[in-house]
């Protein structure tokens, strides 16, 4: 369930981060400014406490959609 989870959320940091980048361009507020929650860490410190909240969601997930009484 956990390596589930690592691919979901692996695959979807990436287009989630494209979609954000490009909706924040319309604000003028800068992706590295997200990336770093407002410069609190530092660019991989941020990069992967946004896979780490992405990897909670899909586990999440993982096991809502687990089957557990399989028959």
């Amino acid at each position: 369930m956990a390596l589930m989870a690592a691919i979901v959320a692996a695959m979807l940091l990436p287009p989630a981060a494209i979609a954000v980048g490009l909706a924040l361009r319309l604000f003028d507020i800068p992706l590295a400014a997200v990336v770093r929650f407002g410069g609190a860490l530092d660019l991989y410190a941020g990069i992967l406490a946004w896979w780490l909240i992405a990897f909670a969601l899909a586990l999440v997930y993982a096991a809502l959609a687990f089957p557990w009484h399989a028959e």
